[in-house]
């Protein structure tokens, strides 16, 4: 009997074990792991990320340049593909079975369990065809999104280009990225990226055994819809931006245009340009590889990036410097024999102008006039403290922003080179003068600028002592938000009294019978500026221009600078003329001296390309890269390389046409 009442506690004992373990087992699958829920999920109850439309990106006058468009993707979860019948969907899509093989094992290379593309951007006509045979393919999907168009075909380097995510950008990203988001790479895509995103949905969809959507999972209670991202207002005025373009055709440089009381870009021309259309699409990679195959590199952006000797454009800022300095003053002359004597180095100067004040040196150039200038600030505090006075002098030239970023709202801007009084230490010890220097008298040698600091230049002349930083977007969203840095004054420490006597040089520049810029007067409109002839060791000199416009109450300051264009005053400054003029009066008049946009626009600049096949290589030609020398005699020596070297490549450079103005006229510079 005792027996028989072991056994039965046994067998109760028994049975209480294996419902304590169902229980456990049943408890650790329902609260502790998820993966019969997650098994559940992906087979019958799938999560779709729902892509957010980018923000749209208007110009100042609220036309819209950037927008979006469309598109439909087919998407693949290599583990649950199931046997299928390739030539169904190769038919479907418009494909090769070939193809089909080749993309599915690119899947599985890149991920066998996330969704990867497998045809990105199908057409309208191939989406409607899968749509009716989806339930044949297991493991596929589509999915519907946007991709930018950009409708004017402008502005390349500007706006930049969108593209898929790397493994970088995902780690970097704190979990908002996953493979096969995309992200702003370049321009204004990237700096804006955190606002043009926006927000991504998901929503949960109930699939049948047959691959067939049957809906939300409860009627959409868990899905969260996807927010589009803030659009943004830009400072761009799309007319003369447009017009910039077309007038460099054909031609290396760049355009910058500011509204001087508010820093905001009017204009932001880099060329050669591109269409940013051509980075959109399935066919990116080809049309990004011929970018970088093309040796005039359009896909740098000058504007920012170009690293230029600023050349005479240099001389109102030295004389505004000079005179706050109490070196000089608006009536102090200086003789000019067509030269000027540096030690043993003879600076040359395109006029002999006989004994000459600041405004008319300004107007006429004249180099002579200004290496004195500069020997007079170094030297003002004795010839034992040059190198003390040297930087004060490089301390004021600074607020200019000479030598340092502005802080423009655009990725990879360039701050130049403008050396400190330690890197002459390093070659000359202490034995460095005025003399050794005296190439930045007129904007040469050891210092370089970008064209977007040449025009912030011209936009604290125009204000007559300080700038507001350079941007591109002037408003963010709906409530159109101003980044704050934008909206502070920038004084360059000179004071107001100073810049009459070198605005009116500027004046007399272009609209005086003696003036540099004499052949760019705008009809009825006081445009101030000054021209600059950039020396350039490879080639023809680049033409510069810098101005701003109406001399009272500017609207627009400028900078043009076009390579191998020779004197400042025959392209830079008659392209200058016609972006003016286009901005204030929405036209452009005939001009007496018969100049056109369409003339110069057809006019072909483009630099001569270096012959590989020769042993000797040189600095690249577009300047970007240029290696300054150290001292006047450096860049002398630079300019002994005989022209031979170069080599023009008929089947990159198109075949030039005749200049439509005279490269060596008596008064340009």
């Amino acid at each position: 009997m005792d027996q028989l009442f072991n056994r039965k506690y046994i067998v109760q004992g028994l049975f209480i074990v294996i419902a304590l373990i169902l229980l456990g087992k049943l408890f650790y699958i329902q609260i502790i792991s998820d993966k019969a829920f997650s098994s559940a999920e992906s087979n019958v109850l799938r999560k779709i990320y729902k892509y957010p439309a980018r923000g749209a990106i208007l110009d100042r006058n609220m036309k819209v340049i950037v927008q979006n468009e469309p598109v439909y993707d087919l998407m693949v979860i290599p583990n649950e593909v199931k046997p299928f019948d390739t030539l169904a969907l190769a038919n479907a899509l418009e494909i090769t079975i070939e193809d089909v093989r080749k993309k599915l094992k690119k899947a599985r290379a890149q991920s066998t369990y996330q969704s990867t593309f497998f045809e990105r951007q199908i057409s309208v006509q191939s989406y409607a065809r899968l749509q009716e045979i989806m339930y044949r393919f297991p493991g596929f999907r589509t999915q519907d999104r946007t991709i930018r168009h950009y409708p004017d075909s402008i502005a390349g380097q500007l706006f930049g280009y969108v593209k898929e995510v790397s493994p970088d950008d995902i780690e970097k990203s704190e979990g908002y990225y996953k493979p096969g988001d995309f992200i702003g790479k370049s321009g204004l895509e990237r700096s804006y990226e955190d606002f043009l995103r926006g927000e991504k949905g998901e929503t949960r969809i109930l699939y049948d055994a047959k691959n067939i959507a049957q809906g939300s999972y409860a009627n959409g209670k868990y899905d969260v819809n996807a927010v589009s991202g803030d659009r943004l207002i830009s400072s761009l005025d799309i007319r003369i931006q447009r017009l910039g373009e077309e007038l460099m055709k054909n031609k290396v440089g760049a355009i910058v245009a500011i509204e001087p009381s508010t820093g905001e870009i009017l204009a932001f021309v880099s060329s050669p340009g591109y269409d940013p259309n051509q980075l959109v699409g399935k066919d990116w990679g080809k049309n990004y590889m011929s970018l970088i195959a093309n040796p005039y590199r359009p896909q740098i952006v000058r504007p920012i990036a170009g690293q230029y000797s600023p050349g005479s454009s240099f001389k109102p800022v030295d004389a505004l410097v000079a005179l706050q300095d109490g070196a000089i003053d608006p009536n102090t002359t200086f003789f000019c024999p067509g030269y000027y004597m540096a030690g043993n180095h003879k600076v040359k100067c395109e006029h002999v102008d006989g004994t000459i004040n600041m405004q008319r040196g300004i107007a006429r150039s004249c180099n002579t006039y200004f290496c004195h200038v500069f020997q007079s600030i170094i030297t003002k505090n004795g010839m034992k403290n040059q190198r003390q006075t040297y930087a004060n002098w490089h301390a004021q030239i600074a607020k200019w922003g000479f030598g340092q970023k502005l802080g423009i709202d655009m990725p990879f801007e360039k701050k130049g080179i403008f050396y400190q009084g330690e890197h002459y230490d390093k070659i000359y010890g202490k034995r460095w003068g005025y003399t050794t220097v005296i190439s930045q008298a007129i904007g040469q040698g050891e210092i370089t600028s970008t064209p977007l600091q040449m025009a912030n230049v011209m936009a604290a002349i125009a204000n007559r002592g300080y700038y507001l930083k350079p941007h591109l977007i002037k408003g963010i969203g709906d409530k159109n938000v101003v980044k704050k840095e934008y909206v502070v004054k920038n004084y360059v420490g000179v004071d107001e009294k100073y810049f009459p006597v070198v605005i009116n040089g500027m004046r007399d520049a272009v609209n005086s019978p003696w003036g540099t810029a004499k052949e760019s007067q705008i009809p009825n409109i006081i445009m101030c500026g000054k021209t600059g002839t950039v020396q350039n060791p490879h080639g023809k000199n680049h033409s510069v221009f810098i101005g701003f416009a109406p001399m009272d109450n500017p609207k627009i300051a400028i900078a043009v600078i076009v390579e191998n264009g020779g004197y400042g005053g025959s392209y830079a400054a008659p392209i200058s003329s016609f972006m003016v003029e286009k901005y204030l009066t929405d036209s452009i008049k005939p001009r007496s001296n018969g100049y056109t946009v369409k003339a110069f626009s057809e006019t072909n600049l483009l630099p001569a390309l270096i012959d590989k096949t020769k042993k000797l290589k040189l600095t690249k030609l577009d300047s970007l890269n240029l290696k300054k020398a150290d001292s006047l005699k450096r860049v002398k020596d630079s300019l002994k390389i005989k022209p031979a070297i170069l080599k023009q490549t008929v089947a990159t450079k198109p075949k030039a046409k005749q200049p439509v103005v005279n490269q060596k006229p008596v008064t340009n510079k």
